[in-house]
C-alpha cells in the first residue's frame, strides 16, 4: 500500500515501501530516511533520496519519478551523482572507514587504517579523483616498502584495494581495481610472505654528516631542501613531505604535527633551528604544502623523490630514513643530552612503562637545545 504523510511521521523503527523501489527506513533512534531500490545492467542499487522532514513523502516520490526517468534512459542515478560530484581518495577512505567502525570491535582497527593511509597513501593520492588511480600511483606508493616493511606494505595494499573498492560501489569509479594482488600486482612485486622483514635502515655514519650535507647544499630543488630539512629535523620522511604552513608557528620556531599525521597517533612539536627555517624557504597560504610536488600541482613530494636525491649524489648505500640512525648514533655518543630528551626528539614513544608515566611533557626546551646542537654538528667549519 502506498504510504501516506500521516504513516512516514508514526511509522515504527523498520522499512515500509512506497511502491515502485521507493522505501522509507525508520531506525530505531526515529531518524527516517529514503531510499529507492532499483535494477540497472542486473545488479540491484540503492539510491539514498535524503532524510525526513527535510524530504517530505511528496518530495520523495518526485526524487524517485527523476531517478526512473534516468533508468529508463539507460542512466545509472548513482553513477551520475558520482560524475557531479567529484570524490577524492581521502574522502573515499574516511566514508569507507566510517561505513565499518561499528562493525569492528576494537577502535583501534579504525585509528591503524587511517594512520596507515595517512602515512603512506595520503602523501600521493589523497587529493586524487579515485576515477584517476592507476596501477602507476600505487606501484608509486608500495614500491619504496615492499621490501623494507613487508607487512606494513601488504596491508596497505589491502586497505588501498577497499577504499577503491569501496569508491567503485558508490559508482565514483569504474574498471577493475589496480590495487588487486591476484593476476595484476603479482606479477610487478614480489609476494609478500617471501620478502624477508628489514633489519637497521642503512645509516650514515654522524662522523661524516657534515661533509654530506656541504654536497647536499650544492643540490638545486625541493626535494634536495626537503631532505635537508629530514636530517636537520630527525623527523620521518612522510612528515615532512605532507607539512603545510598552517602547521608552523614562525614567530616561536616550531612546527606543531598533527596526530593524525604521527605515527603514534599524537601530536609532535618539532624545534626549528635557523638551518631548518632556511630549508623552508618563503611562508605560503595555510594550506599549502612547504615541499609540494613540482610535476603535480597540489600533491606532496613522493618518498621516492628523497631517495633520488641520495641516488643523484652517489649515496645509494644509505636510506633515507637511516638519518634518524645518524642523529641517534651522534646523540648518544657524543653528548651528554638525556636519553628521554634524544627519544623525544624522534617521537619515539618509551618501552618503559614506569618511565613513561612521568615523562608527561615534550622536553620542548631541552630538545631545542640538543637540536641547535645537532645544526652546529653538521655545519662545523
Amino acid at each position: 500500500m502506498p504510504l501516506s504523510a500521516r504513516k512516514v511521521e508514526t511509522a515504527q523503527p523498520g522499512k515500509y515501501g512506497d511502491g515502485q523501489g521507493l522505501t522509507l527506513f525508520v531506525k530505531p533512534s526515529g531518524a527516517r530516511s529514503w531510499v529507492l531500490r532499483y535494477q540497472l545492467a542486473g545488479r540491484r542499487r540503492d539510491l539514498g533520496l535524503g532524510a525526513w522532514p527535510e524530504i517530505t513523502l511528496a518530495r520523495a516520490r518526485e526524487k524517485a519519478l527523476e531517478a526512473r526517468r534516468m533508468i529508463a534512459e539507460g542512466r545509472d542515478p548513482l553513477a551520475e551523482r558520482a560524475k557531479a560530484r567529484r570524490l577524492t581518495f581521502a574522502a573515499a577512505a574516511k566514508a569507507l572507514i566510517e561505513s565499518k567502525r561499528s562493525g569492528w570491535k576494537n577502535a583501534k582497527h579504525a585509528e591503524q587504517w587511517s594512520s596507515t593511509l595517512e602515512a603512506y597513501a595520503f602523501p600521493i593520492l589523497e587529493a586524487f579523483d579515485v576515477r584517476r588511480v592507476e596501477t602507476a600511483e600505487v606501484l608509486e606508493i608500495l614500491r619504496p616498502i615492499w621490501t623494507e616493511k613487508p607487512e606494513t606494505a601488504s596491508r596497505l595494499r589491502q586497505r588501498i584495494e577497499a577504499v577503491l573498492d569501496y569508491a567503485a560501489a558508490m559508482g565514483a569509479r569504474e574498471g577493475l581495481n589496480p590495487a588487486r594482488w591476484k593476476g595484476h600486482l603479482d606479477h610487478l612485486l614480489p609476494k609478500a610472505s617471501k620478502v624477508k622483514e628489514a633489519g637497521h635502515h642503512a645509516a650514515l655514519s654522524f662522523r661524516e654528516i657534515a661533509a654530506f650535507m656541504a654536497d647536499l647544499r650544492q643540490r638545486e630543488g625541493v626535494s634536495a631542501r626537503a631532505l635537508e630539512f629530514v636530517i636537520l629535523t630527525a623527523a620521518r620522511s612522510g612528515e615532512v613531505r605532507g607539512m603545510r604552513w598552517g602547521e608552523v608557528n614562525l614567530e616561536e620556531k616550531l612546527w606543531i604535527v598533527p596526530p593524525e599525521r604521527m605515527k603514534a597517533s599524537k601530536e609532535h612539536r618539532v624545534p626549528l633551528t635557523a638551518a631548518a627555517l632556511a630549508a623552508m624557504g618563503e611562508p605560503g597560504a595555510a594550506d599549502a604544502l612547504i615541499f609540494g610536488s613540482q610535476t603535480k600541482l597540489g600533491a606532496p613530494l613522493s618518498d621516492m623523490s628523497l631517495s633520488a636525491v641520495l641516488k643523484r649524489m652517489g649515496r645509494e648505500e644509505i636510506t633515507v630514513h637511516g638519518f634518524r640512525s645518524t642523529f641517534r648514533d651522534w646523540a648518544g655518543e657524543t653528548t651528554a643530552f638525556p636519553r628521554e630528551t634524544i627519544e623525544a626528539a624522534l617521537a619515539h614513544r618509551l618501552k618503559d612503562k614506569a618511565e613513561a608515566a612521568y615523562a608527561r611533557g615534550d622536553l620542548l626546551a631541552k630538545r631545542r637545545d640538543l637540536m641547535e646542537a645537532w645544526e652546529r654538528h653538521m655545519f662545523a667549519s
